[in-house]
């Protein structure tokens, strides 16, 4: 993954964690990781694997392509 890509994952994470009024507590539950974890995805210092991205999408209702800022399309395609 670039920066440029950890930057749009970072930014995209916390966004959504807002949007959906979500401690970053919350967001680790989902996935099964400790709240510094998704901290230090907001902050760009680490990701998910690869089950906790798609569980992530899948909560947010989002694409995977759309987190890790292949696309500004947030929609899945169908």
């Amino acid at each position: 993954m670039n920066y440029r890509n950890m930057a749009d994952f970072s930014e995209r994470i916390k966004e959504l964690r807002i949007q959906n009024g979500m401690t970053q507590e919350e967001v680790g539950k989902i996935i099964g990781v400790k709240r510094y974890s998704v901290y230090g995805y907001e902050k760009g210092n680490n990701y998910p694997e690869i089950p906790g991205l798609i569980t992530l999408a899948d909560y947010f209702g989002v694409s995977t392509d759309y987190l890790l800022g292949r696309t500004d399309n947030p929609e899945i395609n169908k």
